[in-house]
């Protein structure tokens, strides 16, 4: 899974591999905050802005999201998340997540589960996102980091009766972290979104990402 996950980020990637024509530029924010409850357990409240061109029907979104992690060992995560999600123009979400995170060395996985419940829709989705990337620091005080990941969208059970499932997404990033201080990271990325479309173009959104991180 981890092989065919980089290289459809490193194939998607590529100028000119896929047909799609429904492509825009969007931009989103990544403001979060942290602190822990004790050595291996810690809390965090994530949120996203991310504004869209609803000339071309892509709404804007934001979410609320409440992270409690679990440290199971020091380069393995667990987590659980509870996130309400807000659409311009309706369909507003609920989401649960149980997440597992690890480090090795340069490489950084994540493997995130989701349960969707979308106001209105026909049933509960299910979908599961796996995630592969490196981190690698490029300065001698490591304060700043090269990084980029590929994440598949795997749906097991779409939010509408005879909705698509199987592979329904592709999202590759790349930039760069800053630790500004101890508490403070700071993140700026280019962002690819690739949903695949069985009735017609993919729909493809190229965002900067920026991500601010305080932990207290």
């Amino acid at each position: 899974m981890l092989s065919l996950l980089a290289a459809s980020g490193l194939l998607i990637a590529l100028p000119g591999v896929s047909n799609a024509d429904d492509e825009d530029f969007e931009f989103w924010l990544n403001p979060s905050v942290s602190t822990d409850l004790d050595e291996d357990t810690g809390i965090e409240f994530e949120t996203a802005q991310r504004f869209r061109s609803s000339s071309e029907g892509r709404a804007d979104t934001y979410f609320g999201r409440l992270w409690i992690k679990q440290k199971l060992r020091p380069n393995v995560t667990l987590g659980g998340a509870l996130e309400r999600r807000i659409n311009d123009g309706g369909r507003d979400e609920t989401r649960l997540m149980q997440q597992l995170s690890t480090k090795h060395s340069i490489w950084r996985t994540r493997l995130r589960l989701e349960q969707r419940f979308v106001d209105g829709a026909d049933q509960i989705g299910l979908r599961l996102r796996p995630r592969l990337g490196v981190a690698i620091p490029i300065d001698d005080a490591e304060r700043w980091t090269f990084v980029t990941d590929a994440e598949l969208f795997l749906t097991l059970q779409s939010t509408s009766d005879g909705g698509d499932t199987g592979l329904t997404g592709l999202r590759t990033q790349i930039g760069v972290g800053f630790d500004a201080t101890d508490s403070l990271s700071l993140s700026a990325v280019y962002l690819r979104q690739q949903d695949y479309e069985d009735d017609g173009p993919d729909t493809i959104g190229h965002a900067p990402l920026i991500g601010i991180e305080y932990a207290f």
